[in-house]
């Protein structure tokens, strides 16, 4: 099956508030815990930038809600290799097992819709994609300055949100110029393009247990990078309960 690169979505209206989520990785107790917040925000549409399963024990509920919620998805690299549309070889053992294990709790209507992901979209002025927007497909990491280059060099809208990494940072060009921030609020009024990583909701890596998620303030120009507490206990348990492998239960408790 060919790979769906890119897909530009331009709504009639501009919507003003976004909320912005990624990395969810089947675990749905931070995912509701997210979606409330969202909900008590009040904001526009939902932007999800992949790996809706993996690692944890609900991918079906998880892919459920946001389907339920109509949120604009991108593929990530779990997304793709439970469907076989991205090596499995790729990953670590427990990552693996975990994708093996999802796999087989999929019936042809979720294959269906994680093979039908895209790995881009624009909407408006934003891009989402789960990791680097140089060759999407491969899922490289940006770590370094020129790898952000590369993702600034093919970024055709003014902000980029992506995932992958687990830990929300941004990175400017101003001026041609380059630089990191990790606060939690990131103006960009007077930057020429953004890359922002989002975190994660299902399992955070930067030494903050809680699920994280962004609000995008369109009107404003004003990203946040949001933090809330949900129950870890009851997502380790039911991890615990699959049968699946420890190390992804003890990730969540940092």
């Amino acid at each position: 099956m060919p790979l769906n690169i890119s897909v530009s979505i331009a709504g009639k209206d501009l919507l003003l508030i976004y909320g912005v989520i990624g990395d969810i990785h089947s675990n749905y107790e931070a995912l509701t815990a997210v979606v409330r917040e969202l909900q008590e925000e009040r904001v526009d549409k939902i932007l999800c930038t992949g790996d809706i399963i993996g690692y944890a024990s609900e991918p079906i509920r998880c892919m459920d809600l946001i389907r339920e919620l109509n949120c604009i998805v991108v593929a990530g690299n779990h997304d793709y290799a439970a469907v076989g549309k991205f090596p499995a070889d790729y990953f670590n053992a427990d990552a693996r097992a975990a994708i093996l294990w999802t796999a087989k709790q999929l019936s042809s209507e979720y294959r269906d819709f994680l093979k039908n992901l895209p790995l881009v979209v624009e909407v408006n002025d934003i891009t989402l994609v789960h990791a680097s927007l140089n060759h999407p497909e491969f899922f490289d990491y940006i770590t370094t300055g020129a790898e952000a280059q590369l993702s600034f060099d093919i970024l055709k809208t003014r902000i980029c949100f992506y995932g992958h990494s687990h830990v929300p940072l941004a990175i400017f060009l101003e001026g041609g110029n380059m630089r990191i921030d990790k606060g939690g609020i990131f103006d960009l009024q007077n930057v020429d393009k953004a890359l922002i990583n989002v975190g994660s909701v299902g399992q955070p890596r930067d030494w903050d247990i809680r699920a994280s998620y962004a609000i995008y303030d369109a009107e404003k120009k004003i990203v946040q990078i949001k933090r809330v507490k949900y129950n870890i206990h009851d997502a380790v348990k039911k991890i615990y309960s699959a049968g699946l492998p420890e190390i992804n239960a003890l990730r969540l408790m940092g």
